[in-house]
């Protein structure tokens, strides 16, 4: 039962009460309970806190229904609230692949709860044996980020499924990447598996990090207790306006889509001719992890040039790889031309 996941205080907790609460349903005009200016309309007022009119808007395009979606500044809110909400600092555990996306495991040490973690193979496949046998009564959450940062790959669904079929606590996957990749996003999955989380953001295919808008997937029970422990208006009236001026065009954010995967399957081979690169891995996001002669070196010679990319070399199973955002068409023949001037 998820009520035995979640942490005691958490179940006991009292939310704070917005002002707006108070009056819900009901035809209000004269705003004199918030403390709020009665000057500069509309952004006077605080935001909705549930978001409730962009919820819809995403509801539509998600295909999954308003009650299962949370809203939070970034993806990196939702995945601390996993911690807040799961996981007794100092008793309870998590379990992550490694290598993977940092703050899974910044956002534990904040909330000062031990850390694990499971080497990929080497062509960065998961195990989901290999995840539940670093499991113990203290853990709560498995964390699986697919396509996969830095790795770029999917992680195969049948993985997958055992896991979220065996573990019996939290399993979020992180699909931030998911609108690049060919899979059927895991969000359509959230019937077959209640204690799934499933996260996504505006960052990304919708070409809006700088918004900071983040969503999280999950049945209306997880939903709730996210909303019971976010603070009251995370998300800002100026990040739902823009957000639902997004959804009101897909068919740009689709051309956007498509044209980093075609810039995407274009850069392989062109990356792949260059004397320094030893191998470009499979990739299902908007990156491509590059395995190269001296990744320091190359490093320091493209911030020189300008051109800043990730230097990888010192996480786990990417010695000498660079990973390499997908830029526009311009930015990406830059970055080819620099690599074809490299001396050494």
């Amino acid at each position: 039962m998820l009520e035995n996941l979640v942490r005691k205080n958490i179940q006991a907790l009292k939310p704070y009460s917005c002002a707006r609460d108070e009056f819900k349903g009901r035809d209000a005009h004269v705003f004199l309970d918030a403390n709020e200016s009665a000057y500069n309309a509309p952004y006077n007022r605080y935001p909705d806190p549930l978001q409730e009119s962009l919820k819809k808007d995403i509801s539509t395009i998600k295909g999954v229904p308003s009650g299962k979606i949370f809203l939070g500044n970034g993806s990196d809110e939702a995945i601390d609230l996993v911690y807040r909400i799961f996981c007794e600092p100092r008793v309870d555990n998590v379990v992550a692949i490694e290598p993977t996306y940092g703050m899974y495991k910044v956002c534990a040490d904040i909330n000062d709860v031990e850390y694990r973690t499971v080497c990929l193979s080497d062509n960065y496949a998961m195990s989901a044996d290999a995840l539940l046998q670093a499991c113990d009564e203290h853990t709560k959450v498995v964390w699986i980020c697919s396509p996969n940062n830095p790795t770029g790959n999917d992680m195969d669904r049948r993985e997958m499924q055992k896991l979220l079929s065996e573990f019996k606590g939290i399993v979020v996957v992180d699909e931030a990447y998911g609108d690049f990749s060919d899979l059927k996003p895991m969000r359509s999955y959230l019937e077959h598996f209640p204690r799934m989380i499933v996260l996504n953001t505006f960052s990304k295919a919708w070409a809006s990090a700088g918004i900071r808008l983040g969503m999280a997937f999950a049945s209306e029970e997880i939903i709730a207790l996210f909303n019971k422990v976010k603070y009251p208006y995370n998300v800002n009236m100026l990040t739902q306006e823009k957000a639902r001026e997004l959804l009101s065009d897909m068919l740009k954010i689709d051309r956007w889509v498509n044209e980093v995967r075609h810039e995407r399957k274009h850069m392989i081979p062109c990356l792949m001719e260059l004397p320094m690169v030893k191998q470009v891995y499979p990739s299902a996001a908007n990156f491509l992890l590059v395995k190269v002669t001296d990744a320091d070196a190359i490093y320091r010679y493209l911030v020189d040039k300008g051109i800043i990319v990730r230097n990888r070399n010192r996480v786990t199973l990417c010695q000498n790889a660079l990973r390499i955002t997908i830029g526009s068409k311009e930015e990406n023949n830059e970055l080819l031309g620099a690599l074809r001037s490299y001396k050494r």
